[in-house]
């Protein structure tokens, strides 16, 4: 890894590592991340990365996202313990998704105490369809965020 104590480097794509340097940022300089269960494949959620955060997960083998409401480093389980041991980091055929496939800490992901976002499913036919929750919350939000 090059010395820049977990950051990465600011400048032109050329200074960029190389594997870095090969992924399709966004206008903003953002890229999709989908965090995915290791032993189960169960999507867990989708969250944005930029440059640093990316290098930074890479360097630290911990998630670590782009919080476009905060617009700052969002360090996954920085408040709530809930972090995501990333074992390993995989990126799409066009360059513009990053995949990491990760152990998660405590069993939950969503900031709604549940294990996945993912936790309502669309029931009935298009015309008559309704969002259901499907998924239980395994710890009150209220207990997680202090």
């Amino acid at each position: 890894m090059c010395d820049t104590h977990g950051k990465a480097p600011a400048s032109a794509d050329a200074d960029l590592p190389a594997w870095l340097a090969q992924v399709a940022f966004d206008e903003q300089g953002l890229v999709p991340a989908i965090a995915q269960d290791a032993s189960t494949g169960q999507v867990l959620m989708v969250a944005w990365m930029n440059r640093e955060s990316l290098f930074e997960t890479a360097a630290t083998g911990h998630a670590v996202y782009w919080s476009r409401s905060r617009k700052r480093l969002w360090r996954k389980g920085e408040e709530s313990g809930h972090v995501q041991q990333v074992r390993e980091l995989r990126l799409d055929c066009d360059g513009d998704v990053i995949l990491l496939k990760i152990e998660q800490i405590g069993g939950i992901s969503c900031h709604t105490g549940r294990a996945s976002c993912f936790y309502r499913r669309l029931d009935g036919t298009a015309g008559q369809a309704t969002w259901i929750t499907v998924d239980p919350v395994l710890k009150d939000p209220e207990l997680i965020y202090k």
